[in-house]
Parts: C-alpha cells; structure tokens; sequence
C-alpha cells in the first residue's frame, strides 16, 4: 500500500505590525469581507477602504524589496538588474530575422560537433528502432551490447583510474555481491511491502545503519534514487512544515553559492525563492554574516555542505546549526559527496569538525550510499531529525478512485534490487572496510593536495579540502586553468571544470589512490603545454568562456546543454 501525509497551508500569517500596518490590514480584511459577503462592486467602495489596498500593495512591495536588497546586497541586486535587462536586449535583437539566422546558423553547426561526439555514425552502425518481431536469445543480446560499446565514438574505461568522481569503484568482489543481490531481488518493488517483506527490512535497516553513522538513531529517514532527489525531498519538507507550522506562503531558503545545483532544481520545482550567498575567496566557507542577512520571516531553511562538490570544503555547520536555532528554520547539511568519507574521517586519522546531527540546528542530512558507500548507482539516503518531521515529505491520496495512495518520498514504484545491492554492499563493507577506505582515498587526496602547494607554483588549492575533493586554479593570467584541464583531458584524465572561479577539480576515489604519482606528472606536462601554446579551442576553454563572455552568455550556454540533452535521446 502507498502512503503520504499532505498539509493545507494556512490561510493566516502570525505578523508582528506597527499601528499603521494594523489599520491598512483591517481596512484590507473590511474590504475584502464586503466584496465577498455582499458582492459588492469595486465602485460602490469608499475611497479610504480603496486607499488601504493601495497603501497594504505598497507596503507588501517594498518589505519584499527591502528583503530581496537585504538578502543580495546592492551590488548584486544591480548586477541582477543588468543581467536581466541584458538578457531581455538580447530577446529582443534575435527577433530580427538577419540575427535570428546568423544565432541559428552557429547554434545548428554547434549541435552538429555534439551529436558527433556522442552519437555512433558510421555504415556499419546497427540501429534498433522498433521492436523485433520475435524475442532474441540470451547470447545475441550480449553480442550486441558488446557491438555497441564498439560502436561509441570515444570510450572512457573507469578502471584506468582517470575519472574524477563518476565511477565509486568498490572493487571486482563488490561487483558479485552487488550483481548477486540483484538477480535474488531484480522483480521487488518496495511500493508493496506484503509481496516483498525482506526488501522494506532491507530498506528499514540502511536507513538506520546511516542514522547510527551520523549520531542520530532516533531519527527518521528514507532511500531515495540519488542525491538530487534527497535534496528536493528535504526541501519539500521544510517548505511544507514552515507551512503547516508558521504560515509561511511564501517560502524562500538562503543557500551557499557552492552548494550543489539539486537546491536551485528544488527551488524551481517547489516554488521556493532562493537566495544565492558568496562563500570566502579564501576559506570557501560560506558568509555566515551574510547568511544571516537573507534570514527573514519567510524563511524555511539554511543550508551547509560537508562537503560541497565545487571545491571540496566543508561550511561552517555549527555557525549555521546556530543561526538556524535561533530563527527557528531547517538547516539542511549537504553530505551526498561526503557520504562514507566524514563520518570516518577522525577513525582514520584525519582532522574532522563538527557536522552532524551532533551540531544543534541540524534538521536534515543527504548522504549518497552510491558514492563512497560503493552501493549501486541510484541510491541515496535522506536523514531527518525526527519521525515528526519526516512526515511533511510523504504524499497521500485517500480519494484516489484507485485505492488510497501513499508514498514517502517523490518515485512512487522503486527497484528493490537497489535496496539490496545497498544493504549487501553496507554489510560487505563494514565499519572497519570504511575506515580503510576511507583512509586511502583522502590519503590520496592528500597527496594530491600537497604536490601543489608545494611543487606547482602556478597553481593554488582552493580553501582546505578536509575529505576526498582537491580543486585547484591558476595564480596567474598568463596561464589558463581551463586550458590545462583540455590538455588534461588529452592525457585520459576526466576533471570536473569549475567557475566562478575557474578551476579544476579532482574527486578521489579507490581507483585513484594507485594513479597519483602519474597525475602529478601529467599535470607537471599539461602546464607546460598550455603555457607554450595559443589560447586554445578546447571543449573546456570554448564552453566556459562563452558562458562567461557576456550578460548574454549563460543563455547561449544554455541552449548548447539543451542540444546535448537532446542527443541523448536520438537514436
């Protein structure tokens, strides 16, 4: 059976106002409860009844403007003015047919260079398009996988040790525990526990393994499908309980600008106005004065990282957990990266600082077990405090003509192989399993980190990565970090392109730990090449320059990402 619990917003706001205030909302109130009442026409009210909603809009106006301007500060807040006026200059001119033409002239030759790097051409390529007409055997299929991973035009073999992140390797005797757990479980659906008890147990028990991991085991949580929807699961949450609880209408949530992007696609899709707070050039904390600054009575959550994807540094969790204390809103601690590295971080004998449920103000952590809990790929845990709060993320229906349906988080039927990949892959790993991981993926990192402080001159760590991440940029103009990520990527390594400011980052993993003495010396060589050679023309170098050329340049970029996701999807 499906569950979920939905909570009407309230109708009344509980506002401390002045006087004055007072008096405009009863005017309002008067005003309102004629038209409704009596059905009265605007034109038989009186003036002052009219002049009250004029001054109520006003008022509501500009305490909306004092909070944007409070939040953003001035210089931002007038930044975002040319942007936008920038943009909508650009709408504008690309209505004219001899622009429109030379934009789409450049757009289409653009998507061609895409689809040629992702899509298999050729006379030989084979293409199934519809159905067969009868049912391949077993032994057809896999040559045909095997033909199609021959088709690719470019193939990047994880095990080389060259990807940041992406692959989170947890060795060839996980894989058959993993692969096992799925052929026992591969038809379960979680969504009914009575015809797969052993799967809502399974479920149950990683939820509760990962409270007891960050010192919460009376909390609440729940699997999701990756880290992204642990986050717009923990947002749906507070957004519903600020309702429920304090009124809130219009919610917003004051977030670090290194926080992952899954907080803006929450925003987006749950309607909640978000305020983007700089981090320090230095620490890559993110301000705490100016987060404090954005919190206003509409307000739902703040959120911390531990650690962010960017650069790898963790936010300062306890000035957060008492910020978030003290206004009575959620504190989201982003840990999808961080996962199986900080809880162990001190076990293993690296430094650690406080950001778990131990920290006062914490409502909600996401941990990826995918990532260095080497489960599965789709599979993520998100953490709440308690059960109570927990319950503002499910979703019921009791009128549906199809029975009551309920859910506890955003899918409705999930793969209950994931579940028991995720379980058998805990239980293989085991607390002491982490801690070894755990310290020779951020030994690793550690070494990494050390080469280039001490051996690049070039080059500077951004802020102290605590865990798995080093991200790195250049100290001078004359050399283009992009352009060494491009020479990188020729050399087989796959780095993460960072901005705002431009960098690179490396992910550890264990495929890693065995690659850093080769990477220190294929960044030693890509420095060189890039300094010897022109502004270059790489796939990094062009995208993100473009995107930040010009006002109108996010757009332009826009549209390329639009072009790749749609190669995706061609056949």
């Amino acid at each position: 059976m499906r569950m979920l619990v939905q909570f009407e917003a309230s109708n009344s706001r509980r506002v401390r106002a002045g006087p004055n205030v007072q008096r405009v909302c009863l005017n309002v109130g008067f005003l309102v409860d004629l038209s409704t009442r009596n059905n009265m026409s605007m034109s038989t009210l009186s003036m002052p009844h009219i002049n009250g909603l004029l001054v109520y809009l006003v008022v509501v106006r500009a305490l909306k403007l004092w909070r944007h301007l409070r939040a953003r500060g001035l210089s931002q807040s007038l930044k975002e003015l040319y942007l936008l006026t920038a943009q909508s200059a650009f709408r504008l001119v690309t209505r004219l047919p001899s622009v429109r033409r030379r934009v789409e002239t450049e757009l289409d030759a653009a998507k061609v260079e895409i689809e040629r790097m992702l899509l298999p051409h050729g006379k030989d390529v084979v293409r199934h398009l519809s159905l067969p007409k009868n049912g391949r055997p077993l032994e057809w299929i896999v040559a045909s996988m095997e033909q199609m991973d021959r088709e690719a035009p470019s193939r990047t073999d994880y095990r080389d040790g060259k990807l940041s992140g992406t692959v989170y390797h947890g060795g060839d005797d996980m894989e058959r525990i993993i692969v096992a757990a799925f052929q026992r479980y591969c038809v379960s659906n979680p969504l009914h526990p009575d015809a797969f008890p052993a799967i809502r147990k399974m479920d149950a028990e990683v939820v509760a393994m990962c409270l007891r991991m960050y010192n919460n085991p009376t909390g609440a949580g729940a699997t999701t499908a990756g880290g992204t929807e642990s986050i717009l699961c923990s947002v749906k949450t507070h957004r519903d309980w600020a309702r429920a609880v304090k009124g809130i209408s219009e919610p917003e949530m004051v977030v670090p600008a290194s926080a992952h992007a899954a907080f803006d696609k929450a925003a987006a899709y749950f309607n909640v106005k978000l305020h983007s707070i700089p981090v320090d050039p230095e620490t890559r904390r993110v301000e705490l004065k100016r987060v404090r600054r954005a919190v206003n009575a509409n307000t739902i959550m703040v959120v911390g990282s531990a650690i962010n994807f960017p650069d790898g540094c963790q936010d300062d969790i306890v000035g957060l957990g008492r910020l978030a204390k003290r206004y009575n809103i959620g504190l989201h601690v982003d840990c999808c990266l961080g996962s199986f590295i900080m809880p162990f971080l001190e076990k293993a004998g690296f430094p650690s600082e406080p950001f778990d449920f131990r920290v006062e103000g914490v409502t909600a952590i996401s941990c990826d077990t995918h990532k260095y809990g080497f489960a599965p790929k789709g599979s993520s845990v998100i953490m709440y405090r308690s059960a109570d709060l927990r319950q503002y993320q499910y979703y019921v229906n009791a009128k549906w003509s199809g029975g009551v349906y309920a859910s506890p988080g955003l899918s409705g039927s999930r793969p209950g192989a994931l579940i028991a990949g995720t379980w058998a892959a805990m239980h293989y790993m085991g607390e002491d399993g982490y801690i070894s991981s755990c310290r020779d993926i951020v030994g690793a990192a550690k070494s990494i980190q050390q080469a280039i402080e001490n051996s690049f001159p070039e080059l500077y760590v951004l802020g102290k990565p605590p865990a798995s991440v080093v991200a790195f940029g250049s100290r001078t103009p004359s050399l283009n970090i992009l352009e060494v990520g491009d020479k990188m990527s020729k050399k087989g390594w796959h780095l993460n392109a960072l901005q705002n400011p431009p960098g690179l980052h490396i992910a550890c993993t264990r495929l890693t730990v065995s690659m850093v003495d080769e990477f220190i010396r294929d960044l030693k060589q890509a420095i060189w090449e890039a300094k010897g050679s022109p502004a270059g023309t790489g796939a990094l170098v062009s995208l993100y320059g473009l995107g930040n050329s010009s006002a109108i340049g996010p757009q332009l970029v826009g549209a390329l990402v639009s072009a790749f996701l749609d190669a995706l999807y061609k056949a």
